[in-house]
């Protein structure tokens, strides 16, 4: 997409909008005490955070009056990826700064928690940091040390953020899954890590309907042998099990927390790649890398403050989760949303941004085209005067997105497609308060992030589609993999293709206005007579048809030397894959993209198999049409639903 091709942005910041963003604010600053240009806007001052890496994020610590209980000796100790060492000598804690606000702003709301009533029921940061410091307290009673891993089978509700909290206030490492994970899924996770406790609910509600838990916690506790305590949370009202503590013991007393000051490398919790196949990945991030880069990614690109009210939806299976309980690091009230995201109608998100009063409201653009299909009219519904942003991430937000947004919730809408990963923790670009927005494509790439489209040479692309790739090391980077003594998985994950350089494993582009396309996974990317294609564009033009629910496009290398590209649909009710279907998808696909683009085959599927985060499986479908076994091609129990892979496996043994 060229400047040429669309000129015109869908939305520009005004001035005044454009003065008031602490992103204008920390520019001028920085420019003043570190040498910034103060002239250029964002433009300029990426490249000065890019070229002058160790100044950047200095001043982003000094800025935010990170608290370092012991300075630094330096910014970057050891620059090489992977391996490189950031704020040497310093320690800090990551809880500390999260609770910071409890000092001057004790009875405004840390957390405000709804579920499907949709009612708001707002936690103070006083009672948050009342509850922190008594669970952190049981916990060095219970016997649990700096680097003990602390795992949390729950929902997105208050407890999970103070049990996250109380951990790294201890200095230990936290890790969770949603309780919608089945017992494999989660020790798959968990058993990697090996916790000594485990915080558990009892059940959870979602879509109208309480589902009881209690049995895949009996499992848990089995295999998980490492375990000292486990905590009973009882969400559904159930008596707590022999054998386990129960929450309000364990919060019940009054004390401030004592914030363990542990080194700036030092773990703070472990995420896990969706693991589609083999056992997900143990992605271990720092206490002072995670604090710095969410300081950075929610203050200044999200634009968040004390008078904010931040809403993604998500799960605490899910790195936006670990990411929205960071708004506590900007002061922000940080809503929390446990349940369906569709219920009781599509247009429920839209409903709690008003309940709620969300200044950003963040969710997936999945959800956003849901809503677009199921004719919802936010704004017509609902007072979202508060919204000033709306975020989306997980997939990349199509055009019809854009202007559906545009249209439906407010023209004077800031929208956020933003992109990264649960290897960062963050974002390599999405968001930017004084750029304007244009359709289809992510404001631009992150401070301190160089972000680039590399092809296969390592050269560097403008406006044509490369490998997302990042030249220097982020703060939130890995510091290791759990279960990589030799750092092997690590390495081979982001550094084979290009030593030394981040390759994500994303198709972009780069614009000649700065702004980023992305295309799609670039392991599951189409490559038709030399021309690489991104399966997100198919998507994006299938789907606006009526009769596609939802859709799966494949790419296989024939051992013959040929290419065969089927297209998998999943119908919406009542439609039928008839001759006249297969040609409008043919037509669609081969006027907005391209005929290269038109599929070899259509074929209709009972359904589209996702990991447990909501993504497409491509990959792992890909496999199984080469003939690779069911065990082989994918992990069980990173799969929302298995049996729609046999569909796959039996089309391979029939072709």
């Amino acid at each position: 997409m060229t400047a040429a091709a669309n000129p015109a942005p869908l939305w520009q910041p005004d001035a005044e909008r454009v003065a008031a963003a602490r992103i204008t604010r920390f520019q001028a600053w920085a420019a003043d005490r570190y040498g910034a240009p103060a002239q250029g806007g964002y433009p300029a001052l990426h490249r000065w955070s890019v070229d002058e890496l160790e100044t950047f994020w200095r001043a982003v610590a000094d800025w935010f009056d990170v608290r370092f209980s012991t300075p630094y000796e330096r910014v970057l100790g050891e620059r090489t990826m992977p391996g490189a060492q950031w704020f040497p000598g310093a320690t800090l804690n990551y809880a500390e700064h999260a609770l910071r606000a409890a000092d001057d702003r004790p009875h405004d709301p840390a957390l405000l928690h709804v579920d499907e009533t949709h009612e708001p029921t707002p936690i103070s940061w006083s009672e948050l940091r009342r509850q922190v410091g008594a669970l952190a307290a049981e916990l060095r009673a219970l016997g649990v040390r700096p680097g003990d891993r602390v795992s949390g089978y729950l929902p997105n509700i208050p407890q999970a953020v103070a049990a996250l909290l109380a951990t790294a206030a201890v200095g230990a490492v936290w890790t969770s899954c949603a309780p919608d994970f089945g017992a494999r899924s989660v020790l798959d996770r968990f058993q990697q890590v090996e916790p000594v406790v485990l915080f558990t609910v009892d059940g959870y509600r979602y879509g109208g309907k309480e589902h009881d838990r209690r049995d895949v916690v009996a499992e848990l506790r089995r295999e998980l042998p490492t375990l000292r305590a486990v905590v009973h949370i009882p969400l559904l009202g159930t008596p707590a099990p022999e054998g386990t503590l129960d929450w309000s013991d364990l919060t019940a007393a009054d004390v401030r927390p004592v914030f363990e000051q542990v080194p700036f490398d030092h773990p703070l919790w472990v995420l896990y790649s969706s693991g589609t196949t083999g056992l997900p990945k143990a992605i271990v991030q720092s206490q002072g890398g995670i604090l710095l880069e969410h300081l950075k990614q929610l203050g200044l690109h999200c634009d968040l403050g004390p008078e904010d009210r931040f809403f993604w939806y998500t799960s605490t299976g899910w790195m936006m989760w670990n990411f929205l309980v960071s708004g506590l690091l900007t002061g922000t009230t940080v809503i929390l949303y446990d349940g369906s995201p569709g219920y009781p109608a599509t247009g429920a998100q839209w409903a709690i941004a008003e309940r709620t009063g969300a200044t950003l409201f963040g969710t997936s653009a999945a959800y956003v085209m849901a809503c677009r299909k199921a004719d919802v009219h936010p704004a017509r519904d609902h007072d979202l005067s508060r919204v000033q942003c709306v975020a989306t991430t997980g997939s990349p937000l199509p055009p019809d997105g854009f202007r559906w947004l545009h249209d439906e919730v407010r023209e004077d809408l800031w929208i956020a497609s933003v992109s990264g990963g649960t290897d960062v923790c963050s974002c390599f670009a999405g968001a930017v308060p004084t750029l304007p927005v244009h359709i289809g494509e992510l404001q631009a790439p992150c401070l301190g992030t160089d972000l680039q489209a590399w092809d296969p040479h390592g050269k560097p692309l403008i406006g044509e589609v490369g490998e997302l790739v990042v030249t220097n090391p982020m703060p939130s980077m890995p510091i290791h993999f759990w279960n990589d003594p030799d750092g092997s998985r690590y390495r081979d994950s982001y550094f084979e293709m290009f030593p030394g350089v981040w390759r994500h494993g994303d198709w972009i582009t780069i614009t000649d206005h700065g702004s980023v396309v992305i295309h799609g996974r670039s392991d599951s990317t189409l490559n038709r007579q030399g021309v690489r294609m991104g399966s997100a564009d198919i998507y994006e033009a299938v789907e606006r048809l009526p009769e596609i629910r939802e859709s799966l496009v494949i790419g296989l290398e024939e051992p013959d030397g040929g290419y065969w590209m089927p297209l998998f649909v999943h119908l919406a009710p009542g439609a039928t894959l008839d001759d006249a279907l297969r040609a409008r998808i043919t037509r669609t696909i081969r006027e907005e993209l391209s005929p290269r683009h038109v599929p070899d085959d259509i074929i209709e599927v009972p359904g589209i198999p996702h990991t447990l985060t909501g993504k497409r499986i491509e990959v792992p479908v890909k496999r199984l049409l080469q003939g690779t076994p069911l065990a082989k091609a994918v992990n069980p129990g990173s799969v929302d639903n298995l049996d729609l892979l046999h569909f796959y496996e039996e089309l391979a043994r029939t072709r």
